[in-house]
């Protein structure tokens, strides 16, 4: 298990340095001159021309990418020039606030999306598997940001249950019912989606793993019916299940950033809007590739827990 976690890890470096090119690429070739942008009205050629040198904007492309490159892998993500602090400390600050939302997306997607698609396979072709599948893809058609907008509506304005944005109270105790009270409407619009895949994909691995020799083994021993689904079925089609957890994680993830300006949540991808509006560079690119790190891990953390269920995965 030690040689293949540690195989992943090394095959994950390809991919986070081609994230940092294709970061690095996108930023540069973003038309406009950055240092005219963020001096604005001081934007004198003699300021222009001296922000550029002490940025290293004067020095070629490769350069540039190499010197930022170093700093990065020293921990150095450099200074926002529009909040004039440490890029890292911001992104890890806003990070906290989009795991608590990403994080209980997930885990919110994730056991309604097992457990749809379990009845459903246990039901297969019965009215609660009609039931679930119209919902399903009534729920995977339904855009994160468009629905939030409509929970908006009915939830804070009209039945004002929640509250309309944020993350906590402007007056008050900012305690977890707070955070709770906040929370509910940005998770579940962004866990719908997330849902409806996990949903389908689950009912899919249930019905192949319900047609194999173990189960029908299972049942003419006498096993009931929910043993052999919940305990039996589901155990074996977790193999399948656990790398759809992993791409819709990713999908969460990214999705805040919708989620995030619906509600003015204050997380990483708020924080990358408005860095890349202001045309924050280092901002920019400290957040990007923080969160793919992120992503690339998780998803060495699913491979891993994928081998631990099925060991042929390793070899």
């Amino acid at each position: 298990m030690g040689r293949y976690i540690l195989g992943r890890l090394i095959s994950a470096i390809p991919v986070l340095l081609g994230i940092t090119v294709i970061v690095f690429l996108i930023m540069a070739l973003i038309p406009g001159d950055p240092a005219t942008a963020i001096l604005g009205s001081y934007a004198t050629p003699e300021n222009v021309e001296k922000l550029n040198r002490d940025l290293g904007l004067d020095k070629p492309l490769v350069a540039q990418y190499f010197i930022w490159l170093g700093n990065m892998l020293q921990g150095d993500f450099g200074t926002s020039f529009s909040l004039n602090r440490p890029v890292i400390d911001e992104v890890l600050e806003r990070f906290n606030a989009t795991l608590i939302l990403a994080g209980t997306s997930f885990v919110i997607c994730s056991v309604l999306g097992i457990m749809a698609g379990v009845i459903s396979a246990a039901n297969q072709y019965g009215w609660a598997d009609k039931g679930i599948t119209f919902v399903v893809l009534l729920g995977i058609s339904i855009p994160s940001f468009f629905l939030g907008m409509m929970m908006i509506l009915f939830f804070s304005v009209n039945l004002r249950i929640f509250p309309v944005s944020g993350m906590w109270p402007i007056y008050g105790t900012r305690d977890i019912w707070a955070l709770l009270n906040h929370l509910v409407l940005p998770a579940s619009a962004l866990a719908v989606v997330a849902t409806g895949v996990i949903a389908r994909l689950s009912r899919s691995a249930m019905l192949e793993v319900l047609r194999q020799d173990f189960i029908r083994t299972a049942r003419a021993k006498g096993v009931n019916e929910r043993g052999v689904i919940w305990r039996h079925a589901l155990k074996a089609a977790m193999v399948s299940i656990i790398p759809v957890l992993g791409i819709q994680a990713g999908f969460v993830l990214s999705g805040a950033v919708y989620i995030e300006i619906v509600f003015q949540w204050p997380g990483v991808g708020r924080m990358l809007v408005d860095a890349i509006l202001k045309r924050d560079i280092l901002l920019v690119q400290g957040g990007v590739v923080f969160v793919a790190a992120c992503y690339v891990l998780f998803n060495i953390v699913v491979d891993v827990a994928q081998s631990l269920l099925d060991p042929r995965i390793k070899t």
